[in-house]
């Protein structure tokens, strides 16, 4: 099973791309891809081009807002139990979209596919409301994971883990996606029991996910690894691969950010 995320910062600029990595992982000896969570759709429910997916053969669940954020399930299976946004947190922001698959051994899996906010500075009110969802999400996923013991929370989490996420981790160091208290919130989310599936397997260094449109900051690998893919105890032994696809973010108008593919047994 294969379960990846890709925040595509906009699907109606990027559709084309997408369609073509699918049908690129279909072919290549990892297989298809059964689960992808996109990010940054920017566009609204009634302009989300499922007509697109099911032609080459996915189902799809989504979230949509105009002009800004925006989540969605790409699978090729049908997801139930759909959830949209943190349940009992007031949000106008569509950030959040879960749903339960069948993993290929007679059960399911959970996949939570997450747009985490920006933050934009540390003494900014949007920092403060990422503090906050990320304290209603980690409440939530706390309830997902004991009624869903094979879970997977991926997504942009716009958060580092530490100076190895880094291109440089002294110069960023206290700036947005590498302050104490976002990580604090990650490590927050890991202390449930959940996993960083990138780091369960050797990596080449300077691994990023995410690298800037200026100055650049793809060419020279000035980047930092903000997509993650978090899986349950109970997937852990199932895990067989992680990997950044770096190859999409050389297209012509790419996204800034590049696919993550969890690859299961």
């Amino acid at each position: 099973m294969n379960i990846a995320t890709w925040n595509v910062n906009s699907l109606s600029v990027r559709l084309p791309q997408v369609l073509d990595w699918l049908a690129a992982q279909a072919a290549s000896d990892t297989g298809a891809i059964d689960v992808l969570a996109l990010q940054e759709l920017k566009m609204s429910d009634d302009k989300f081009p499922h007509a697109a997916f099911a032609e080459a053969g996915y189902q799809a669940q989504w979230f949509g807002q105009k002009t800004y954020n925006g989540v969605a399930l790409i699978s090729r299976n049908a997801g139930n139990a759909v959830v949209k946004n943190i349940p009992g947190f007031e949000d106008e922001m569509s950030r959040v979209i879960a749903a339960t698959y069948p993993d290929g051994q007679g059960g399911t899996v959970r996949v939570i596919g997450a747009y985490f906010p920006n933050g934009q500075a540390p003494d900014s009110d949007k920092f403060v409301y990422k503090m906050r969802w990320l304290t209603a999400l980690r409440d939530w996923v706390q309830t997902e994971m004991a009624a869903h013991p094979k879970l997977v929370l991926t997504g942009d989490f716009n958060i580092t883990f530490d100076d190895l996420d880094v291109w440089d981790p002294v110069a960023l160091k206290g700036t947005i996606h590498c302050t104490d208290e976002e990580r604090a919130h990650l490590n927050g989310l890991m202390d449930l029991g959940l996993t960083d599936s990138f780091r369960l397997f050797e990596q080449p260094e300077k691994s990023y996910s995410w690298w800037d449109y200026r100055d650049f900051g793809f060419r020279r690998n000035r980047g930092l690894r903000i997509d993650h893919v978090l899986i349950s105890a109970a997937l852990k032994a199932q895990a067989k691969a992680c990997v950044v696809d770096k190859l999409p973010r050389k297209n012509e108008r790419p996204s800034d950010h590049a696919p993550v593919v969890l690859t299961l047994l």
